[in-house]
């Protein structure tokens, strides 16, 4: 990691949990907030809030979940389902040697937060869900409602199913690739030159087909680039790819949930530029339903999907102040 790149005032450490081990980074004292990243990230997204929450009075740890940077990758794409998620947030909570924390994710870390509060909510006691709301396990298999989307092209949640064709794409050239695919999905993105939709391949192409040639977005500097890229360059892509391939196996394991709300505390922020907003607008207006706790959502104008980035500031703010306004019962 370049001298740039480094985060100062952190420390690394590798804790047990009950399926192998993970990989965090924590910063400051007080009560524990639980921060977990997405696709395809790592616990350096939350390089911004790391400071912010620790001088706001929290013990911030920031982990690479399972699959990436320092962490277990196990062999089996069934190792990657949410419920090995959970497991694993758990057991960082027990071996940082606590019994509840708040638990912040971002995209597929959303998804994990979410389904940690409501699987465990004795032990997490308020969720923070950045850019993908929160929408409880419904009534379509997961894969069958994707290969309806696109019409002739294929969603990209598709293209990941099958192990080894994204990885054959992506690892010609990862550095270009997750350049091109932050800066795509960025507020400031410029539009794919055939007018297409980032988010759908076409017909016999690749997904990189509609990144754009320029560098990284203006967010990520070459040094925060280099960081992500030398990651996967020595991890690979599969184990984080195959979180897209739990998905059908998420759906049965979590039938007991289906339309459960969560009830504790919550939080939602998202970029009014980002799909994940768009497309799950009715998500949100159900919140009143769904996240009966909600105490804030946020929607961030000019913003794409990588919000804690591209508006690291005024994330950061809004999550200190969510924070500090948590009941005590729910900060400790």
């Amino acid at each position: 990691m370049s001298q740039r790149a480094q985060v100062p005032d952190v420390t690394h450490r590798l804790v047990d949990v009950p399926d192998g081990r993970i990989h965090l980074v924590e910063q400051g004292t007080g009560p524990l907030v639980l921060l977990v990243h997405g696709f395809p990230e790592s616990w350096y997204s939350w390089r911004h809030q790391l400071p912010a929450l620790a001088a706001a009075g929290f013990r911030a740890v920031a982990i690479d979940v399972r699959g990436y940077g320092r962490s277990s990758k196990p062999r089996d794409i069934e190792a990657y389902r949410m419920l090995a998620h959970v497991a694993d947030n758990v057991g960082v909570v027990r071996a940082l040697g606590e019994e509840t924390a708040t638990v912040i994710g971002h995209d597929w870390g959303s998804t994990i937060a979410a389904n940690t509060a409501l699987l465990r909510p004795d032990v997490f006691t308020a969720v923070g869900l950045l850019s993908v709301p929160y929408a409880p396990r419904g009534g379509f298999r997961p894969t069958d409602a994707f290969s309806l989307m696109g019409g002739p092209e294929e969603f990209y949640v598709s293209y990941f199913q099958r192990p080894g064709r994204a990885e054959a794409e992506i690892e010609r050239d990862v550095r270009g690739w997750l350049a091109g695919f932050y800066a795509v999905l960025s507020g400031d993105a410029v539009p794919p030159a055939d007018g297409g939709d980032p988010h759908f391949v076409p017909v016999g192409g690749k997904l990189s087909d509609r990144f754009p040639d320029a560098a990284a977005p203006s967010w990520l500097s070459e040094a925060d680039l280099d960081v992500y890229a030398d990651e996967f360059e020595r991890t690979g892509l599969t184990g984080a790819l195959n979180r897209y391939r739990n998905m059908d196996r998420d759906w049965a394991d979590l039938a007991a949930w289906d339309g459960a709300p969560i009830t504790q505390p919550s939080l939602f922020i998202g970029g009014a530029l980002d799909a994940s907003t768009t497309w799950l607008a009715d998500a949100i207006a159900a919140y009143p339903t769904t996240l009966p706790g909600l105490v804030s959502s946020h929607i961030l104008e000019g913003c794409g999907h990588w919000v804690q980035q591209e508006r690291a500031d005024e994330v950061s703010r809004l999550l200190t102040d969510w924070l500090r306004a948590l009941p005590a019962r729910a900060r400790s």
